[in-house]
């Protein structure tokens, strides 16, 4: 029998994480959890390295690494733990570690995800900024070391299932004329426009389909997080932005299409739950129980679709635009959406102020060649900046 993979889990206690670690625990013949990474949970990420028994674990700095290195011990663990940027990079990257889940959320997951990338690891990437970020960076240090990139977002899985396996050669080459990328519509899809004003961080991330961390719920209510997928799309499948269409689908069953020149759409469909793409990407080309109930197309009835209007979510425009910009403009946008999203929910902004931040940034800052990882950062330091400028002027 042969040993059981050695998984990664870079932001473990994150709804990502967990659904990970629990896909993993149903198949202990096959996965085994090496290190667990979480950095504000302290007492979340004790528990789960007690359950899993990991060889590393890694905290945000020194103090917090110490406190949870003497309760393992005192539990008789002997995990290691290691602390800061440079101990995620160091799990990511470790000789014997087989794949790596990039569950990190924002631009914090960029430096570990790429040392993953560079050490050859096969990559389950759920972290987007990364991707969104560093673009042709990214997927030169894939080439280069002959990592396998596997996408985690349920509508780049779903993508990645509907394409022929050969669609490295190019889209038009494999006869697709478009990708279809669904999206829920999020919890404002229908709310009438002039109460968007008033709308609170908790009814923000009250997701009607999804159970997210609160950033990604944000980012989905201002479908925001659909323009990213839209910028990760384009870097995953050598797509460009006019071959990407949002499609708002409130079911949330159909997780994305891709559409041939002869007619034939493809759909991956299933019910909301994000260990199918967990499950499908940890066991590539083979298929496991991800322990996600078949779906009832009965109890669905029906599947309905919408064109998003960019009234209603301005962030989707201002993601196309900087797609389209390349360069830095990515980076520039995902560092002022960070910003502008951490400012919402600390009630220091109205909901629509998101985009009014976002379309400062992307107008003030012209997009630059990014030719190095000096230069993302330099860029996402730009954008944080920018908005904070903004928030000093307006935010309360």
């Amino acid at each position: 029998m042969s040993q059981p993979q050695r998984i990664t889990v870079l932001g473990a206690t994150g709804s990502i994480g967990l659904s990970t670690l629990d896909v993993i625990a149903r198949h202990p013949e096959r996965y085994q959890a090496f290190a667990l990474s979480g950095f504000s949970r302290l007492n979340e990420l004790e528990q789960l390295c007690l359950r899993h028994r990991p060889a590393y674990a890694v905290v945000a700095d020194v103090a917090a690494a110490r406190v949870l290195q003497n309760a393992l011990q005192a539990a008789g663990l002997s995990t290691h733990v290691l602390a800061g940027e440079g101990g995620l990079c160091e799990v990511a990257a470790h000789p014997e570690v087989d794949a790596v889940m990039a569950a990190i959320v924002g631009a914090a997951g960029l430096k570990p995800t790429l040392a993953a990338v560079e050490a050859g690891k096969k990559v389950l990437l759920a972290n987007k900024e990364a991707l969104v970020m560093s673009g042709d960076l990214f997927i030169q240090a894939v080439r280069r070391s002959g990592a396998t990139l596997l996408p985690i977002d349920s509508e780049h899985n779903a993508i990645f299932q509907c394409l022929p396996g050969d669609y490295a050669r190019g889209l038009s080459a494999v006869g697709v004329r478009r990708i279809l990328l669904t999206a829920s519509g999020g919890p404002f899809r229908e709310t009438p426009l002039a109460e968007l004003e008033d709308v609170s961080p908790e009814q923000a991330c009250a997701h009607p389909n999804w159970s997210m961390g609160r950033k990604i719920s944000v980012d989905s209510a201002s479908m925001m997080n659909k323009g990213l997928e839209l910028i990760e799309a384009c870097w995953l499948f050598d797509a460009k932005p006019s071959q990407v269409e949002v499609v708002i689908h409130p079911q949330s069953v159909i997780h994305s299409l891709v559409d041939y020149v002869d007619g034939s759409v493809l759909a991956q469909l299933g019910n909301p739950d994000m260990r199918t793409p967990i499950a499908h990407a940890l066991a590539w080309p083979q298929r496991v129980d991800s322990g996600v109930a078949p779906l009832d197309l009965f109890a669905v009835a029906r599947l309905d679709f919408q064109r998003p209007d960019e009234l209603r979510f301005p962030c989707l425009r201002l993601a196309r635009q900087a797609a389209e910009a390349g360069g830095s403009a990515p980076a520039l946008l995902n560092a002022a959406n960070e910003v502008a999203v951490a400012a919402f929910l600390e009630r220091r902004i109205r909901f629509p102020e998101i985009a009014s931040i976002i379309d400062e940034v992307l107008n003030l800052e012209a997009p630059a060649a990014v030719e190095s990882l000096d230069a993302v950062l330099a860029a996402d330091a730009r954008g944080r900046s920018l908005a904070g400028q903004w928030l000093n002027r307006h935010g309360r």
